[in-house]
């Protein structure tokens, strides 16, 4: 019989934060062991996500980043959700093919639409034609959908990502968690943790409130830990990447706008839009890694000095080096940028603020054609943001058009960033951990390729 896994993502968790501040988490490492996780290039989420649960680099699984050029259609796409879009075999299809009872729950982990699991939950609004925004969730099966809200009210997606983003959306998770596994009792069960994320990016990591945050969701994975050991399952608690401070934002496509490399189209109302598919070169930002699309080859060169003489700028990866990395596959850009440790890219590309995208100043993370970390802030120009968001959701209410304006435009307010690769040395603070409660196969580091087969070595286990 296969053994039964619970796998908590605790997302911006470091080995140097287990202590008396996670003591849940600390527990299960003094149970079985702890070490720190090597992350791919780059430390993102879906690119890590895919490697954790494929084995494999970007090279062969596809997620080069959050989002990519899709050159055919001349469009950026950021956060899509098909889990068609990763290559190559997941830890679930390895073990169900040495099991066929075996079965999985996928919890808010990135890619979870048309998953090979049995039940799965992920964020997933609908968006009527008046132009409102209802949160809501995809499930598999489709019934999990009215079975999991009625019993914990709508998913709070405002807590999930925005300025109001905080510990309860991880508490419903955690809820929707418990409730799989009581009905279910999955072989595998990944769960994914986003609350220490929050603070990390918008404070930096030596934040005042940090003990706070710890404490919270620690809270919310012993939870798990509890319910998982008392099944008589494993347990594994890892991260993704670990956060580290910030002072520079890098505006990369400005620079390529100034140097009549990158192009933008004037839309009816007054406002730019980035027009990739007429741009010799331009920027897919993504925190700390940016993929630079050329459009023709005999500019590659000239791009890549540009932006190796820009400040912030701290590497220059070619096809060559990116292939070095495990990084080379066709989504990605000719070109990729590594910022300098206290660096991150904007995926800003207007000179004036006056004519920045409507989207610029909203929560949109499927149209702004990069990532943007200032949507965790309210503008701090404004002086009753939580007052225009109650007005906002007044209005939203009364069925009426609405434009969720608080996020404001000055990228120095974002003091957390990751994508880089940790330092050497660095490990413990500017790195992932693993936490195991199974000791016999302790081991004093893990990469994040040998992840899978240490899932799979856990199932295995009497």
């Amino acid at each position: 019989m296969t053994k039964p896994v619970v796998v908590i993502n605790v997302v911006g968790l470091s080995p140097a934060h287990l202590g008396r501040h996670t003591p849940h988490i600390s527990a299960l490492a003094q149970e079985g062991f702890a070490c720190p996780l090597g992350t791919v290039l780059p430390a993102v989420t879906c690119t890590a996500q895919s490697t954790l649960l494929t084995g494999l680099l970007p090279r062969q699984h596809g997620i080069v980043a959050n989002g990519w050029y899709e050159r055919e259609l001349a469009e950026v796409v950021f956060w899509k959700q098909s889990n068609r879009l990763v290559q190559g075999e997941r830890i679930y299809q390895a073990a169900r093919r040495r099991d066929p009872a075996y079965t999985t729950a996928k919890l808010f982990w990135w890619f979870n639409m048309y998953a090979p699991v049995q039940w799965s939950i992920t964020p997933r609004p609908s968006y009527p034609a008046d132009g409102r925004k209802l949160f809501d969730i995809y499930t598999q099966p489709e019934s999990l959908r009215d079975e999991i809200q009625s019993h914990l009210g709508v998913f709070p997606l405002q807590h999930f990502w925005g300025p109001a983003a905080d510990i309860r959306s991880t508490r419903w998770i955690v809820e929707a968690a418990l409730e799989v596994q009581r009905r279910f009792r999955p072989t595998l069960m990944l769960v994914y943790l986003p609350h220490l994320d929050y603070n990390l990016q918008r404070f930096g990591p030596e934040f005042a409130g940090l003990h706070r945050d710890l404490k919270l969701v620690d809270a919310e994975a012993g939870r798990l830990i509890t319910a998982a050991r008392e099944r008589g399952a494993e347990v594994v608690v890892h991260s993704e990447y670990a956060i580290t401070s910030v002072s520079r934002p890098v505006h990369v496509n400005r620079m390529l706008r100034e140097h009549g490399l990158l192009r933008v189209r004037r839309e009816t109302l007054g406002w730019e839009t980035l027009d990739a598919g007429a741009s010799r070169a331009f920027a897919v930002a993504d925190h700390q890694v940016a993929h630079i699309y050329v459009a023709d080859p005999e500019d590659v060169a000239e791009v890549a000095a540009l932006l190796e003489r820009m400040p912030g700028i701290e590497r220059v990866l070619h096809r060559d080096e990116q292939a070095a990395e495990g990084l080379d596959h066709p989504r990605g850009g000719e070109l990729v940028a590594v910022a300098a440790p206290d660096a991150w890219f904007t995926y800003y590309f207007w000179l004036d603020d006056a004519f920045a995208p409507d989207y610029a100043r909203t929560v949109d993370i499927h149209r702004k054609p990069g990532y943007d970390p200032a949507e965790l802030c309210f503008d701090p120009a404004l002086h009753w943001p939580r007052l225009r968001v109650a007005w906002r959701m007044l209005q939203k209410k009364l069925g009426f058009r609405y434009y969720m304006d608080v996020i404001g435009l000055d990228a120095s307010v974002v003091r957390g960033s990751h994508g880089r690769l940790p330092e050497p040395g660095r490990e413990q603070t500017d790195g992932p951990v693993l936490v195991c409660s199974a000791r016999h196969v302790a081991r004093d580091a893990l990469r994040m390729c040998e992840f899978k087969e240490l899932i799979l070595t856990l199932h295995a286990l009497p």
